[in-house]
């Protein structure tokens, strides 16, 4: 145990209903705490307890371990608003003190509340954060009839929400602004994003959607495949055949991280952190305009997280987070990259290259000599205009080396996806 740190720490979950909404354990931990942390709304919300108050600084996470040290030798307790463990400090009492030194007494989620209200399955409702967040993080939620829950800034989110909708086509999408839930001043405003006429409602809301998209609305899926036309880019794009089949043998995982090498217009990596909102990439791009150019790409789909390095391969690697995942789609041929890649990989990750020119097909023949793994030639003829009648016209072929690199050292071979036979330490 860290001698600097609490022994234990009351975490107590509350509403807009304040001291009236808490359970019995709950206002015997308030009360009997030698030192009560929260916001000043929170410690607002309770009588007086006999020890200190403490309100919580701003920015709270970079002083959170240096006030929790300061009264390790006291009795205390964290106020969080509704449940600690969702979007709350709870997670992050745990990461800094561990699971067993925490008691959590959760409060109504407002995703409880609000679902509630609005007779939505919690199941069945997908969640978006804006706190301290950009609003295009909305993006891959906003799917035809989908149900979303925004947990907003501030008053004026559900705005931002609403134009945010009406840009994307779905304007006819049903707003309900819910603020204060729970407590004597909760209150409900409907209405269309098209239509939304209010700069700013209740500071402590949350915004339910249900998504309605108009008929010219483009169609974005968060599976792998978007239209080539929803990238902005100068040609040097993987096309949408191709990607799908780069991000199949990627494997995105949950949580996993992965490096977009020559990442030109950052295709692969949008649609790698699209996937899953846990997700995470870095884009590595020589040309500062193709850098600027994902970082847009970025943020116009959803995804303005991920992280763009400018720099040439394999100088530019040097230093970056182990990767579960890497794809080299440009700069193969390039002294060093693959090799830096290889090493760089965690074990039981995945690597792939696309080859397009003759001497980067050398290349990964040559890997999957070496290696073993999967190699595929991809070719996509696309229908076209021929004079009056239609043909068929050949994109550029890709040689796709895809290769899983062993959880241990062992002779590689060419069974099992991507040339590995899964053991039980590698099957998640």
């Amino acid at each position: 145990m860290d001698l600097d740190m609490p022994e234990f720490v009351d975490v107590v979950g509350i509403g807009a209903d304040g001291w009236e909404g808490l359970a019995p354990r709950a206002r015997r931990a308030v009360a009997s705490a030698e030192v009560l942390f929260g916001s000043s709304r929170q410690l607002d919300l309770v009588p007086e307890p006999a020890g200190r108050r403490v309100a919580w600084p701003s920015p709270l996470l970079p002083a959170l371990p240096g006030l929790l040290a300061e009264h390790a030798g006291r009795s205390i307790c964290v106020l969080a608003s509704g449940d600690p463990m969702f979007y709350g400090i709870g997670a992050t009492l745990v990461r800094l003190l561990g699971p067993d030194r925490l008691r959590v007494l959760p409060h109504p989620s407002s995703l409880s509340l609000a679902c509630a209200r609005m007779g939505w399955p919690v199941q069945e409702t997908a969640v978006v954060s804006l706190v301290g967040r950009p609003v295009e993080l909305l993006h891959p939620a906003v799917q035809p009839d989908n149900r979303v829950l925004v947990l907003s800034a501030d008053g004026a989110t559900p705005a931002a929400v609403a134009a945010l909708l009406t840009a994307r086509g779905y304007g006819a999408s049903e707003l309900t602004v819910l603020a204060d839930l729970g407590g004597e001043r909760e209150e409900r405003i409907s209405g269309s994003a098209a239509t939304w006429d209010r700069p700013g409602t209740g500071a402590l809301n949350v915004v339910a959607v249900r998504c309605r998209a108009e008929p010219s609305a483009a169609h974005l899926p968060r599976v792998p495949g978007l239209p080539d036309d929803a990238f902005e880019h100068d040609g040097q794009l993987t096309k949408r055949d191709v990607r799908a089949s780069t991000l199949a043998r990627l494997a995105p995982a949950p949580g996993q991280l992965l490096w977009d090498v020559g990442a030109g217009a950052g295709s692969i990596a949008i649609e790698w952190m699209r996937g899953d909102p846990a997700n995470r990439a870095i884009a590595v791009e020589h040309r500062e305009d193709r850098a600027a150019r994902i970082a847009r790409n970025a943020t116009a789909l959803g995804v303005p997280g991920l992280r763009v390095v400018t720099g040439a391969a394999p100088r530019a690697l040097a230093g970056l987070e182990t990767p579960d995942a890497i794809f080299v789609g440009g700069g193969a041929t390039a002294p060093g990259v693959l090799e830096t890649c290889w090493d760089a990989l965690a074990p039981g990750g995945r690597l792939v290259v696309n080859a397009v020119t003759m001497e980067s097909e050398v290349l990964v023949a040559d890997r999957y000599g070496a290696l073993g793994g999967e190699l595929v030639r991809i070719s996509v003829d696309h229908a076209s205009p021929v004079g009056g009648f239609t043909g068929w016209r050949p994109s550029m072929r890709v040689t796709q080396w895809a290769v899983r690199k062993p959880a241990q050292d062992r002779p590689p071979d060419r069974e099992g996806a991507c040339g590995q036979r899964p053991t039980t330490e590698e099957q998640r």
